[in-house]
């Protein structure tokens, strides 16, 4: 079981708020098991204390391009890169003093604060780590960019950038976060703006400590008086701010997160709703055994897990809504433009190809089969498919419901008859054949 870290001494550093421009001096000081991230002002009478956590979220933080927290009147603001070193690092439990309203910019990403942890030294507790485990998808959208959480056994961000510039333009990065990670292709990455939001940033009080060096500014020939740590530094900084913003949570998430050109503001609201289902108990309820569910009964998506080998990206069943096994399974697929195969398949009008809607309406049938007590464990493969009809187009926004009754069913093979509805409509069926294998 892994173990709650901290630093093993005192350390400090100096710097300036990117967007204040104030001076200002951190001390980090090694935090007590399940103590967590607590901010201290040094520079205010009685030394207020903010603790890393979603009830001191500024209301509206991340809505001015920076992450903030609050308390009985007391603000920390830009607190995303730090926060995202300490995600990064697996740091559980730190005390940090620091003497102005804003953390500092530093050079605009998290090397230097990652850099200050490793020369304090990262030590373990006997205490062991406590992760926020989802039962359930999470999402959340806002204009045209959205971000959906799917549960898993590790921490996996899946980006897509989408910007409105030749420079920057599209790019996608997936990464497993681990320390190693985290250090070699994220730590590095610096923040960004466009070279005609500048003015604008100044006009509301922000950016005052900017400069060339301590911020990737893009001009019409590209970054201006600076250069590139990594081809795509722009997508691993939208990374890096993530892991950040999540780390609000208090406590470290086990989750794939699948961005499309998320920033603060939508982090937040992700961050919010997580919680929300954690307080609300779906979070943390541990799933029933399999065993367990009564015919007709209904499985979330670690259930489904359990029976299905399938992982994302090609996991396409969200949710089983009744399941008789080896009868007959009603599942749905939640459709949105975040599916991955919607930047390849027809983008400029997405519609989702036909064969993967066979392959969802499969991954529902074999549920219904390999949930039998005798084929646990095994695989179910294609043999045949008869009368595939695709009736109408299948689009972002849509919910498709499977229903799928089983046919003849033996020991090594099974007959399935399947059809596909969105809003009651029929948009697909099939008839199909597997066999049973040993995994």
């Amino acid at each position: 079981m892994d173990k709650q870290k901290t630093i093993a001494k005192e350390v400090s550093l100096k710097g300036v708020g990117l967007h204040s421009g104030k001076k200002v001096n951190l001390v980090f000081k090694p935090g007590e098991p399940d103590s967590g991230i607590r901010f201290v002002r040094v520079d205010l009478p009685g030394k207020p204390e903010i603790k890393v956590d979603v009830d001191y979220l500024l209301p509206k933080s991340g809505s001015l391009r920076q992450s903030h927290l609050h308390r009985e009147g007391v603000q920390i603001n830009t607190i995303e890169h730090l926060l995202a070193a300490l995600n990064g690092a697996a740091i559980d439990n730190l005390v940090i003093e620091i003497d102005s309203v804003e953390v500092p910019g530093l050079d605009g990403s998290s090397k230097e604060f990652l850099e200050l942890l490793e020369k304090s030294g990262i030590v373990e507790s006997d205490t062991p780590r406590k992760y926020i485990c989802l039962k359930e998808t999470v999402s959340v959208d806002d204009d045209g960019a959205a971000i959906i959480a799917f549960p898993a056994e590790e921490l996996k961000i899946s980006y897509t950038l989408d910007y409105n510039n030749p420079f920057i333009n599209k790019s996608f990065l997936q990464l497993a976060i681990t320390p190693a990670t985290f250090k070699n292709e994220l730590s590095a990455a610096r923040t960004f703006c466009l070279e005609e939001e500048v003015d604008e940033l100044h006009r509301k009080g922000l950016g005052q400590g900017g400069n060339y060096q301590n911020a990737l500014v893009v001009g019409k020939n590209g970054v201006i008086d600076n250069k590139l740590r990594f081809e795509d530094e722009f997508v691993r900084h939208k990374i890096l701010d993530l892991l950040g913003d999540l780390y609000i949570m208090g406590q470290p998430l086990k989750a794939h997160i699948v961005a499309l050109k998320s920033g603060h503001s939508l982090n937040m609201k992700l961050v919010k709703k997580i919680c929300q289902q954690q307080l609300s108990g779906a979070a943390l309820t541990p799933a029933p055994a399999l065993g367990e569910i009564p015919e007709g009964g209904s499985l979330n998506i670690e259930q489904i897990m359990q029976i299905l080998p399938h992982r994302e990206p090609f996991l396409f069943v969200d949710r089983i809504l009744s399941l008789e096994k080896g009868k007959r399974v009603v599942g749905i697929k939640n459709v949105t433009i975040n599916d991955y195969f919607f930047r390849g398949h027809f983008p400029g009008r997405p519609v989702m190809p036909g064969v993967l809607m066979l392959e969802a309406m499969a991954q529902v049938g074999g549920v219904m089969m390999l949930a039998l007590e005798e084929n646990r464990g095994k695989l179910a493969f294609f043999m045949t498919i008869n009368n595939a009809k695709f009736r109408k187009p299948v689009v972002p926004g849509d919910q498709l419901v499977f229903e799928v009754t089983a046919g003849k069913i033996k020991s090594k093979t099974g007959t399935i008859y399947g059809k596909a509805s969105v809003d009651g409509k029929v948009v697909a069926e099939a008839d199909m054949m597997f066999i049973i294998a040993d995994s």
